[in-house]
């Protein structure tokens, strides 16, 4: 089970997003370098790894969903490619407001931006575009959409709809509840800009920055630089990583091309690649053309130490969210009534507690939690208990 984290991908047309979601879910979609190749959301399962906790016990894992390579889990999560990044997005331009809708519906976001600088703003061919553009596209666009949701709740608070007892961060968060704010959120963002909470003290540029900062609070975003197997790409992201302006992102090389050559080549038997891996091996008969092929990916590998499609999906869910891997045990330990070793492995908030793991697996094991067994070490847990990752935890339930 992986819960239902949603990570969005997300680019302006033809920095090969489509490659990026195939890569990852190994899906046909279209792909073609011309804008809205992909009209509506796909939906594929993706996958990121957790080191299995069978081995520990010196037991083999039967996962339910997933699979299990070598002591390496692979957990499913869903991955919506989600189309009409255009300039005026935000103000329903192109399909722009279809993309906010579907982005809406995402925890996480990965922004696929094409690091060779070979494609402008509009997502058509060229040479020598700065990467930055794409970047700071992408975050104005969001900023301009979330500070209109933000405006309306000011003008709400304004106009007296509202009752004296009712604070500004109450009427805000219940204005943005649909991007999974709270008041106490929005109460910590004015106090870390300093804005004091008479919002007709707030000019222009402050309400811009309230945007930008609930923005970056629940929309997290990993960015996954694209087409690093080429030099203006390198050397674009030599540049960007040292730059101090992009110390609040995550980048991560990566090539999509890469990925979806190995995998292919793994189905069809000709290497042996694992999603995620430093390197491969070549196992059956290749064309020259097809050696220096993989050669060339190698050499990607060497450099960078993967192809960053699995990378970039990790980062997003486990280093920008904190989401946190648990294995629920059963009463033999590890297995089940049906004799099934670990079959599943839930993906559930950072600071969970194991009340909440008991939640996560059922309301009804939640209602009736008694406590926790740690099946590693025997040890009991309270309800309170902040769940760690990797943890193998068996509920005791009157349920």
């Amino acid at each position: 089970m992986s819960g239902s984290y949603r990570i969005g991908l997300v680019g302006k047309p033809s920095v090969g997003k489509s490659s990026f979601f195939n890569a990852a879910t190994m899906n046909d979609v279209p792909e073609g370098a011309y804008p809205f190749t992909t009209i509506d959301p796909s939906v594929g399962e993706a996958y990121v790894r957790v080191e299995c906790a069978a081995p520990e016990f010196d037991e083999t894992c039967t996962p339910n969903t997933g699979y299990c390579d070598c002591g390496t889990r692979f957990v499913p999560t869903k991955l919506v490619d989600v189309a009409g990044l255009i300039p005026g997005a935000h103000e329903g331009k192109g399909l722009g407001n279809q993309f906010l809708s579907d982005l809406n519906e995402t925890d996480v976001l990965v922004h696929v931006v094409d690091f060779s600088g070979q494609t402008d703003i509009e997502g058509e061919a060229t040479e020598g575009h700065d990467p930055r553009e794409d970047i700071a596209f992408l975050e104005e666009e969001l900023d301009q959409w979330y500070l209109g949701i933000l405006e309306k709740g000011i003008t709400r608070y304004e106009s007296g709809y509202t009752t004296e007892e009712d604070a500004i961060e109450e009427e805000l968060a219940t204005q943005m509840s649909a991007f999974k704010t709270n008041e106490d959120q929005i109460k910590l963002l004015i106090r870390r800009l300093d804005l004091g909470f008479d919002p007709a003290a707030w000019d222009a540029d402050d309400r811009l920055a309230l945007a930008r900062e609930i923005r970056m609070a629940t929309k997290p975003m990993v960015i996954a630089a694209n087409k690093m197997d080429t030099p203006e790409a390198q050397a674009n992201y030599e540049e960007i990583t040292a730059d101090p302006d992009y110390e609040h992102l995550t980048i991560v090389p990566a090539s999509a091309h890469a990925e979806k050559a190995l995998k292919s080549a793994a189905e069809a038997g000709v290497l042996e690649y694992r999603p995620g891996d430093d390197g491969f091996e070549i196992l059956g008969e290749v064309s020259p053309q097809q050696e220096e092929g993989l050669e060339q990916i190698r050499e990607f590998l060497d450099a960078y130490g993967a192809t960053g499609v699995q990378a970039a999906l990790e980062s997003a869910l486990f280093d920008v969210l904190g989401v946190v891997p648990v294995f629920p045990g059963g009463a033999n330990g590890l297995g089940n009534e049906r004799g099934e070793v670990l079959p599943d492995c839930y993906l559930i908030p950072s600071d969970s507690t194991a009340e909440d793991f008991a939640y996560s697996l059922h309301t009804d094991i939640g209602d009736g939690f008694l406590y926790a067994l740690d099946c590693r070490t025997k040890r009991q847990l309270g309800k309170d208990y902040e769940v760690e990752p990797r943890d193998v935890i068996e509920v005791v339930t009157t349920n």
